[in-house]
Parts: structure tokens; C-alpha cells; sequence
């Protein structure tokens, strides 16, 4: 049927035996009802899943949910990922426990759009339908549906339903689904197989596409499958877009490898970890507080977990209050920023509280007041505020571009545009272009100032050291930080003028290596011996018994000659004049001018140097690259 493309799902809510499956049954035609037990004892145990055609060009999936309070649970579970809830109450019972519940959990959700029908109209006289409809009036004051349009039908004789269509038909058309991301998420409620095709899963995609084909993960596990097949409303689709009923058959798994609560997404996008950080609310309603590292039946998309509760500035959150939590898992779990939870407790078992995942990629932390208001900032930042409150959450490990898409729920194209103007801000920097993983500048300057500072003091401990090198700045960062990040750091800082470079030593800006007295006479006669004797150098051992010089006093000087570049090292204990070693480099390409090869023998008869000095002169001509041994013989290396 062309046009059916309506991306929006509908929930029913309402106590048990108030008519909700009935309702689905004449709207839809479709009984949701497929268990033998549900038919038998006349109820609604699990989800059931329909779609109601209300145009040509208009179609919604509907999710028809259990109201015993035995199935909360289910129920949660199938209002995960619904746009507008039509709730259900008898005329002839009115308000119940779980007319009371299901709204109270839409509300956590955040649902925000319904429209309520009044059944069993047929029932009840004019007169009792009224004070039915003004009980339902006054248990919605307050609430999101205050304002719904409410309607008495009946089942039976058919009262009411084409009103209440039309009235379904107005939301829709005037609905504009709120899609932040574009990336793909399944949360799975229904699991089994059919014939001839093997496993298929069902749920509502929350956002994103699915593709035929696409390789896909089931979250939090690390099973893997190819999407075989593709069905929306029992019609074979290519394409599944964010907000519809999806089915998907999935290639080279079973249905014991999967169970209710997994998600289907792309691999490397989403992102399992042990905690999650929370703005929670604690329903008015709730019979009691919650208390801090509480256990909790814990709901997020059509998963249920055990999970504990740990806030950062109370031992208790009273019924109608707001507070920053964070909840931990026995397991890793999988979330997005924004995504909404509901949490039940254990004794009583029923709902209690619930709200949105600030950071799903908490970390275990201490009631520090400093992690709180990083939580905070989470909490209340919007857009581009989110993305470097995200980044310095994660400090000196940053994040990457997929990672991001998780902790801020952005649309990649807004996610980049965000990410273009921080670092144009100098705000974010990029460190891995292969990764895309950006890290945050209040991180990146933080660990600047450690480098800086160990600079400093190695300046004070060692005045006549020219300077550290690279890896010894990057290790004095810390010895966790990513290799690209240390060296991005270093390079920004060289480019901005924080720090110089002399041959391989890295020095603040102004540093001079100095010598005391007697360490500059060894130095200058060092100098003398070494540049005197061009390419044949003395032993160094001998130089330095001949200048007397203490062990300690000789080394600091070599040390600052090497490093100055004033001599260069061949191997160990074999020291060269830099200006006949830049001589014989000279020599070399010169004589490769007009030759192909360089020999030991061609390198002797050029520089009339004896074994001793050939073999390490052009070793180091190799470890230069200058020269390439192939064979016996050298060739130039070319650039």
C-alpha cells in the first residue's frame, strides 16, 4: 500500500479488563492476543503489536500492552519508544491502580502527546458515564494528558470509534516526532522464529535506519548477525526508518543467543559499560524515599536490570523530588544521553521513580562535590555545551566521533558542526584523525601544565642539560595518556611557542644550557680535542683521564655537547665533531652524484678511514637514513 509511511507508534495504557485489546481488535482488525493462555483466561499477558490504517496515505503501528499488575514489567517495556498513548478506562470502574501506574510511567518515559477513550460506554447510563469521565478528568490534572481529547466508545455496538479515529488522525497529522540521532537502535521485545526464514526480532526502531544487509551487534553482548530480511506491518521493506514497528530476520544466530533487552545497532556504535550518570525523580505517589545504594528493578528500553542506586549529595530522595544519581549494573549496559528510565521498586513492587540518562558512559566515582557538578553541567547543558561538558567528563582519554554521538544523542551532521566550532574555539582538540577522537581543552591545558611544570623543575635540577626528550615530556603527562594526545599537545605547544626544540631536546622558551667554571674548561677542551681530530676522534676514556675530570662533572658536559649538537654520537663510547661528521655526509652524496653503490672499500678510499671508524660510520649513515644497505653495498636513500 504506497504512502504508508507514517513514522509514529501508539501505546495503549489502562487497568486490566478495561477494553484495551478489544479496542485494538475493531480499530485495527488485528487481535493482538496471541498466546493460548491469553486467550484462555482473557487476558493480555504479553505485548501485542498491530497497525492502524487511518488514510491512504496514514498508517501508525500500535503496541497494545498487558494492565495486570503482574506484567508491569511487559508494559514498560512495549511504552519504550511509543510517540502518543491512548489510555484506556471503563465507564463502569473509572480510575483503578493501574490506569494510575501506566500513566505515571508514560510521564517518566516522556510521552508527551494521547488521547483518552472512556470504554464500555455501552454499559453505563448517561449519568454514570459523566461522573466516569470526571473521575478520569481529575486523575490527568497535572499531568500530559490534561488536555486529551476523551472519547466514549464501545467495543461492541461501535459508539464512538469514528470520532475517535478522527481524533487519532488530528494528532497525527499535527505530531512532529522528536528524532535526535541517526543512530540506528532496536531495543528487542519479541524473539521467535518462522519458518523458512529462521530467527526475527521485534521493536520499535527509537532512531536511526535499518538496512537490508547491514551487518548488525546485539547489545550488550558481543553477538554478531547480517540483517536477512526486513518487515514493517507484515510488508517487506529494504528500508526501516526511526518511529516504526520493525521485524527483523536475522542471519546466523538463534533464538536461545538472544533474549528481551538486547539491542540491534551497527557494530562500534554503542558502547556497554557498568554505570550510567542520572537525573532521577522520585514519583509523589511513591509509598516511600529512596535511599541512597538501594536495589531496584531498573527499565530502560525493553530491558529490566537489577541495579543499585548511588546518589552524590544525599543519603535520600523523598517522594516528588529531583536529584543526580548514578546507577550501576552487575553487568554492562548500553544507553544514549537522554534516554528515559523508570525504576520499580522491590517491596512493594511498583513504580516509584524514574527520568533520563545524563552520561551513559559513567564512571565510578566518590560523593565529591566536584563530580556532582560535572553530572550537573551534563544535565543542563544543550548542544554544543553538551558536546565539551562530554569531553571533559572523559578527560584525558576524550572521545571519539561514534562515542559522541552516544553521549550527546546528536545527529552526526549537528554533532560535526558542533565539533568544527569548538575546535575553531579552541575549546576541543583533534588528536586522532583516524578515530576522530577529540579531547577537551581544559584537559588538553591541564595536561600541558604538568609537561611544563616537569620542564621547569628538570631546567632547575639540570642547568646545563639542553632539555628533556619527547617521550620523557610525554610520560611526564601521565603515564595513561594516549600516545597521539601527548604528541598533539606537544606539537600545539611548539607551534604556539611553549616550548623550543634544539636537535632532539625539547626546553622552555629562554632556557640556555650554563656550566659552572670547571665544567666550562672541560667543555672547551673537549672541543678542542674532538673538532681537531675530524673523523678519527680519540677514545673518549682517554680524553677524559687526560683532562682529569670527576665522572659526574665529564658526563654533564658530554651530556650538553650531545645534546647541543656540538658532537655526535656514532656508538657507544665513539663521539664525532658534528662539523666532520655534516663533512662526511657532504662527501657521501657527493660521491653518489655520480654512483649508484657505496662499498666498505669505496668508503674507504673516499675518506682513507681505517675499519675502525668504516663499519660504525656507516651504520650511523644507515640509522640517518642517508644511506640503505642492500647486500654489501649502500645506496642513497631516496626521500
Amino acid at each position: 500500500m504506497a504512502g504508508l509511511s507514517a513514522p509514529l507508534v501508539m501505546g495503549t495504557a489502562g487497568h486490566i479488563d478495561h477494553g484495551k485489546t478489544a479496542l485494538v481488535r475493531v480499530l485495527t482488525g488485528i487481535d493482538t492476543d496471541r498466546l493460548r493462555e491469553e486467550k484462555k483466561r482473557g487476558i493480555t499477558i504479553e505485548l501485542g503489536f498491530a497497525h492502524l490504517d487511518l488514510a491512504p496515505d496514514l498508517r501508525v503501528s500500535v503496541v497494545d500492552v498487558p494492565g495486570h499488575e503482574k506484567f508491569v514489567k511487559n508494559m514498560v517495556a512495549g511504552a519504550t519508544g511509543i510517540d502518543f498513548v491512548l489510555l484506556v478506562v471503563a465507564a463502569d470502574e473509572g480510575v483503578m491502580p493501574q490506569t494510575r501506574e501506566h500513566l505515571e510511567i508514560c510521564q517518566l518515559l516522556g510521552v508527551g502527546a494521547g488521547l483518552v477513550a472512556i470504554t464500555k460506554a455501552d454499559l453505563v447510563d448517561e449519568e454514570l458515564l459523566e461522573l466516569a469521565m470526571d473521575d478520569v478528568r481529575g486523575a490527568l490534572a497535572g499531568t500530559f494528558l490534561e488536555e486529551a481529547v476523551m472519547i466514549p466508545v464501545s467495543s461492541h455496538t461501535g459508539q464512538g470509534l469514528d470520532e475517535l479515529r478522527a481524533a487519532v488522525v488530528d494528532l497525527v497529522r499535527g505530531y512532529v516526532p522528536e528524532r535526535r540521532s541517526d543512530l540506528a537502535r532496536l531495543p528487542v521485545d519479541r524473539i521467535f522464529t518462522m519458518k523458512g526464514h529462521g530467527t526475527v526480532v521485534t521493536g520499535t526502531l527509537v532512531s536511526g535506519e535499518l538496512i537490508l544487509g547491514d551487518e548488525v551487534r546485539l547489545y550488550p553482548k558481543d553477538t554478531r548477525s547480517k540483517i536477512r530480511g526486513l518487515q514493517s506491518h507484515g510488508q517487506t521493506v529494504e528500508r526501516a526508518p526511526a518511529g516504526r514497528r520493525t521485524a527483523v530476520n536475522l542471519g546466523g544466530v538463534e533464538v536461545e543467543d538472544i533474549e528481551r533487552g538486547q539491542v540491534v545497532a551497527r557494530p562500534g556504535t554503542l558502547f556497554p559499560t557498568m554505570a550510567w550518570d542520572l537525573e532521577i525523580s522520585c514519583l509523589s505517589s511513591s509509598p516511600r524515599p529512596l535511599k541512597h545504594r538501594t536495589e531496584v528493578h531498573f527499565h530502560h528500553g525493553s530491558a529490566e536490570h537489577m541495579a543499585r542506586l548511588y546518589f552524590f549529595d544525599r543519603d535520600v530522595l523523598e517522594p516528588g523530588e529531583t536529584a543526580l544519581c548514578q546507577v550501576r549494573f552487575p553487568e554492562p549496559a548500553t544507553a544514549v544521553y537522554a534516554d528515559r528510565f523508570v525504576v520499580r521498586s522491590f517491596a512493594p513492587l511498583r513504580t516509584v521513580a524514574g527520568g533520563r540518562v545524563v552520561n551513559p558512559f559513567g564512571r565510578r566515582v566518590r560523593r565529591r562535590a566536584e563530580d556532582m557538578e560535572a553530572v550537573r553541567r551534563l544535565a543542563e547543558s544543550s548542544k554544543e555545551e553538551l558536546v565539551a561538558a562530554q569531553l571533559e567528563r572523559a578527560g584525558e582519554a576524550g572521545l571519539s566521533f561514534v562515542e559522541l554521538m552516544a553521549a550527546t544523542n546528536m545527529e552526526s551532521k549537528n554533532l560535526d558542526k558542533s565539533l568544527q566550532s569548538l575546535s575553531g574555539k579552541r575549546l576541543a582538540l583533534l588528536f586522532d584523525k583516524e578515530e576522530r577522537r577529540y579531547a577537551a581543552q581544559a584537559v588538553v591545558e591541564e595536561l600541558w601544565n604538568k609537561a611544563a611544570a616537569f620542564l621547569a623543575a628538570f631546567h632547575e635540577r639540570e642547568p646545563a642539560a639542553v632539555g628533556v626528550s619527547r617521550g620523557a615530556l610525554s610520560q611526564a603527562m601521565g603515564r595513561k595518556i594516549p600516545a597521539k594526545l601527548s604528541h598533539v599537545i606537544v606539537e600545539r605547544a611548539l607551534k604556539d611557542g611553549q616550548v623550543e626544540q634544539e636537535q632532539d631536546r625539547l626546553r622552555l622558551p629562554g632556557h640556555t644550557a650554563t656550566l659552572g667554571a670547571d665544567q666550562e674548561t672541560i667543555r672547551a677542551a673537549m672541543v678542542e680535542r674532538f673538532s681537531a681530530a675530524g673523523l678519527t676522534p680519540p677514545n673518549l676514556k682517554d680524553v677524559l683521564e687526560e683532562l682529569a675530570a670527576p665522572a659526574k662533572e665529564a658526563n654533564t658536559v658530554l651530556t650538553m655537547l650531545t645534546e647541543s649538537g656540538q658532537l655526535v654520537k656514532v656508538k657507544e663510547d665513539m663521539y664525532f665533531d658534528a662539523a666532520a661528521i655534516a663533512g662526511l655526509v657532504g662527501s657521501v652524496r657527493e660521491y653518489f652524484a655520480g654512483n649508484d653503490e657505496l662499498g666498505p672499500a669505496e668508503f674507504k678510499e673516499l675518506t682513507g678511514l681505517t675499519r675502525k671508524y668504516l663499519i660504525p660510520l656507516l651504520e650511523y649513515l644507515d640509522r640517518e637514513k642517508i644511506t640503505v644497505r642492500v647486500g654489501d653495498k649502500r645506496q642513497l636513500r631516496r626521500r
